[in-house]
């Protein structure tokens, strides 16, 4: 049985979206390229055929991808997340002891994990350490860093 990918509802549409795009006008395009590079004669030493291909391989490569995490998908729902602990598709507002500042991040499932937009995988260290916690407990996490220690300011929905 295939492992269930955990999706925040806005992240399950960002994939159902690309996956349509891919498959309605990606195919499109790519085809019109196909059909172009092979009139242009000998396919032997076509270069835009040859990456035409290639792009074809590679699109067919992320629906196939796409439809496989969309079909293993669980998703959860951030209106319906409960605030007294955190958990995934929760907002969090933590203060980091060490370098005295305050930071946000989005937990949601490693499907969707993005540290450059805020968004931490329920499975990084930083996000395990921070599910089911409470506002006012303390976290500390082991990372490649070293050990940093949080205290929960706030936890809103995602």
């Amino acid at each position: 049985m295939a492992e269930k990918k955990i999706l925040t509802y806005t992240g399950l549409k960002k994939l159902e979206d690309e996956l349509s795009n891919l498959k309605v006008v990606k195919r499109r395009e790519i085809a019109e390229k196909i059909k172009e590079a092979r009139e242009q004669g000998d396919l032997s030493e076509n270069a835009e055929y040859d990456a035409a291909k290639d792009e074809q391989r590679d699109i067919e490569a992320r629906i196939e991808e796409l439809e496989k995490i969309l079909k293993n998908a669980e998703v959860v729902v951030e209106d319906e997340v409960e605030l007294d602990k955190i958990s995934i598709g929760c907002r969090v507002k933590v203060h980091d002891k060490e370098f005295d500042e305050t930071m946000e991040f989005s937990i949601v499932g490693s499907t969707e994990a993005n540290s450059l937009k805020g968004k931490i995988s329920n499975e990084s260290p930083v996000g395990r350490a921070l599910l089911g916690k409470k506002i006012g407990e303390e976290v500390v996490v082991e990372t490649q860093a070293g050990t940093i220690t949080y205290e929960v300011l706030e936890i809103d929905r995602g």
